[in-house]
């Protein structure tokens, strides 16, 4: 009751899982973004694509059984893509099973007219993604994108064909791209290949210490049933960043970022560095 009235107990939905608390909320997301517009001289007019991985699971069940409606972040995806179009790239969307892809829609930005205009126009995509299992190869990609949320946690990290395509990324110098919890999904590499290819790598990401505390403010309804930062560093990754802020980091051909707040600065990162390297590989 007295978390109720401080605003800091999560959200229930229809559902029966929970949404952030509105102290968390109002902490943590924003009707609008800090998306800048940057024009990118040469755009890329070539033929590939950038194959952005998503996750169809919108519900990540914590340690005391409450569930927690999760997905992609919304700014996490569509900052960096905008900024990623407007450097003359397209996209193709997929999901393990090509079910829909699941958004963490509270922190829709659905005041900000370029992001929703973006999303209109992906909504086919989003609604209607490709099968993970049918690309048997990345030759007509650039790059993989991996955007966070929390449900990047869930059902990919344990995937054999997003193994696949992220050991195919990584053996045919594709870069990888994956923003705050993104990087979870990197540990699916090691499905099929010991040691871990990124040990020995540096990235941002979200550090599991700022994930134990969110549940105090009710951004979490319990306990989460695991964390991934861990994971990797005792698979030889190095994290940069000790918080949730706007850090991004390049490491050979992976470009990663520590949270939301890093997303326009990661999407101007990416692009750029896909542009030189797309004009210096057609050179």
């Amino acid at each position: 009751m007295l978390k109720s009235k401080l605003g800091i107990a999560p959200t229930p939905t229809p559902s029966g899982a929970f949404s952030p608390s509105p102290v968390s909320l109002a902490l943590a997301t924003s009707k609008t973004t800090d998306y800048d517009h940057t024009v990118y001289d040469n755009p890329y007019q070539g033929d590939k694509k950038i194959l952005i991985i998503a996750t169809e699971d919108g519900e990540m069940t914590m340690q005391n059984g409450k569930r927690f409606l999760t997905g992609n972040h919304p700014v996490e995806l569509f900052v960096p893509m905008l900024h990623l179009q407007k450097a003359g790239f397209e996209f193709d969307i997929a999901t393990p099973t090509g079910k829909a892809v699941k958004l963490e829609t509270w922190a829709m930005p659905n005041k900000d007219k370029a992001i929703m205009q973006l999303y209109d126009a992906y909504q086919p995509k989003l609604s209607s993604p490709i099968l993970l299992d049918s690309i048997t190869t990345l030759a007509d990609y650039v790059a993989v994108f991996l955007p966070g949320g929390h449900g990047a946690m869930l059902g990919l990290p344990d995937n054999p064909n997003v193994a696949r395509l992220l050991l195919d990324a990584h053996d045919s110098g594709k870069f990888t791209l994956a923003i705050c919890h993104g990087p979870a999904t990197l540990l699916a590499t090691n499905l099929f290949r010991q040691p871990f290819v990124y040990q020995g790598y540096q990235i941002a990401t979200f550090p599991d210490s700022m994930d134990k505390v969110l549940p105090h403010i009710g951004y979490l309804p319990g306990k989460m049933p695991w964390h991934y930062a861990g994971k990797l560093s005792a698979l030889g990754v190095r994290i940069v960043n000790h918080f949730a802020d706007k850090t991004c980091h390049i490491d050979q051909k992976l470009i990663t970022a520590a949270s939301p707040l890093a997303a326009n600065d990661f999407g101007k990162l990416s692009a750029k560095t896909l542009l030189d390297f797309v004009h210096q590989d057609n050179s």
